[in-house]
């Protein structure tokens, strides 16, 4: 079969959707309420204005940048799953709502890509600056992990711990943003209450969701070596985890009603992480798998909801 070649001609409004779905950009502006909730949890409530504002444009920066990055680095990799026509996905995956991997597909070409990738880290790197310049060390390890996670596809599955450090970057850069000396202990809980909720709710199920088609390129991942039993066991513990985890950070918090917060966040818990999981340990099927990758993305925004009311009450 023949390569795909970057299409030309496109209206713009097209044009603009491939940049887009090269960014994820759906599944990024989900991903903004992390480093807000990391803040005002740090805080105990609102940053100022200026900090929050600046905050969440240099997330959506960071986020839509090393999202890009991601398919720049595995375009080879995807476009011989489009090659075997084994690119799953669909509408009901949330990281495909516009298209998936427009680069591997020929629709977007790898030098519009990397200028897209480039401008929007700039972008990342200039307002992380602004905020503090240990945000900048953050993000250039951030891509860095990312580019690593890449390579590792068919090397080891434990990549998924890689994925697990990027996705808590955004995080960990938005508390030192507010608060340029947080407690470790602090720091501690966070990262790991996100670092589980990215491997139980994020990477592994996506995993599962693609297991036929990575089988075939024999990529190194929990489902695909270990088989469905292992790694719905890992995905119950992890997501157990997550949800115990962000009892004790809410608690350890100086947000006002801590308790009450702590419990409401039990209760999302149950709905946006725990229930589907089990689902997927009854089911284990791709349709389960998808449902809660899609279900848990909006954990941290649920979360973030929590905060801000127990904020303003």
């Amino acid at each position: 079969m023949s390569t795909a070649q970057p299409r030309t001609g496109q209206p713009l409004i097209l044009q603009a959707r491939l940049f887009f779905a090269l960014s994820r950009t759906p599944h990024g502006i989900i991903d903004l309420a992390t480093p807000v909730l990391a803040a005002m949890v740090c805080l105990g409530g609102f940053p100022p204005a200026r900090i929050l504002w600046l905050g969440i444009l240099t997330a959506f920066a960071g986020y839509t940048s090393v999202y890009a990055l991601n398919d720049l680095v595995d375009y080879r990799t995807d476009r011989k799953r489009f090659e075997k026509n084994l690119l799953s996905g669909g509408p009901e995956d949330l990281d495909s709502i516009f298209l998936r991997h427009p680069i591997a597909s020929g629709d977007l070409s790898p030098g519009k890509a990397l200028v897209w990738t480039i401008l929007w880290g700039l972008a990342a790197l200039a307002g992380a600056l602004l905020l503090n310049p240990l945000c900048v060390v953050i993000f250039v390890a951030a891509c860095l992990l990312e580019t690593v996670y890449c390579l590792a596809w068919q090397r080891s599955c434990l990549k998924v711990l890689v994925s697990g450090a990027v996705k808590t970057a955004g995080p960990v850069a938005a508390v030192y943003a507010v608060n340029p000396g947080p407690s470790y202990h602090f720091l501690v809980l966070l990262f790991f209450w996100l670092f589980f909720w990215e491997v139980g709710g994020q990477n592994v199920p996506n995993d599962w969701a693609d297991i036929e088609e990575d089988r075939e390129v024999h990529a190194s991942t929990f489902p695909v070596l270990y088989g469905s039993a292992f790694t719905a066991n890992v995905i119950l513990i992890s997501l157990s985890l997550t949800v115990c985890l962000g009892v004790m950070t809410v608690i350890y918090s100086p947000l006002p009603h801590a308790l009450a917060s702590a419990a409401a966040s039990v209760t999302a818990g149950i709905w946006f992480l725990l229930l589907p999981a089990f689902r997927l340990y009854v089911r284990r099927d791709r349709d389960a798998a998808l449902e809660l990758f899609n279900r848990s993305s909006y954990y941290p925004a649920a979360m973030l909801v929590i905060v801000i009311l127990g904020s303003l009450i």
